[in-house]
């Protein structure tokens, strides 16, 4: 009998630990096996029309710049009418990229 929460289970085993790993290298796997895990769908392939990715990797957007020109960024997971995410690389305490005086976070969110 398989238990409903080996895929959780397994998703948190395979990650600890991936210092040196490139933040592009890693986060559309990461998010990918969280979706699995978690039991949603996977994000969509992109399309060459950004109004039809709706639930993308690298979503393409329109990014002003102070002297009135446009440039063109990448939104690393968007879903439409939900969220956008970007990966950072970990800043875990005691890791290659803490950052100094960074405490954990308690359970009452301090």
């Amino acid at each position: 009998m398989n238990n409903a929460g080996e895929p959780v289970e397994q998703f948190i085993a395979r990650w600890p630990g991936r210092t040196g790993g490139q933040e592009r290298a890693n986060h559309a796997l990461f998010l990918s096996e969280l979706c699995d895990a978690i039991g949603v769908p996977r994000p969509e392939p992109a399309s060459a029309a950004t109004e039809e990715n709706d639930y993308v990797f690298e979503r393409a957007v329109k990014e002003p710049a102070l002297d009135g020109t446009t440039g063109t960024g990448r939104i690393d997971l968007y879903k439409k009418r939900c969220f956008v995410l970007e990966a950072k690389q970990s800043r875990q305490a005691g890791g290659k990229k803490e950052v100094a005086g960074q405490t954990e976070m308690s359970s009452n969110g301090g």
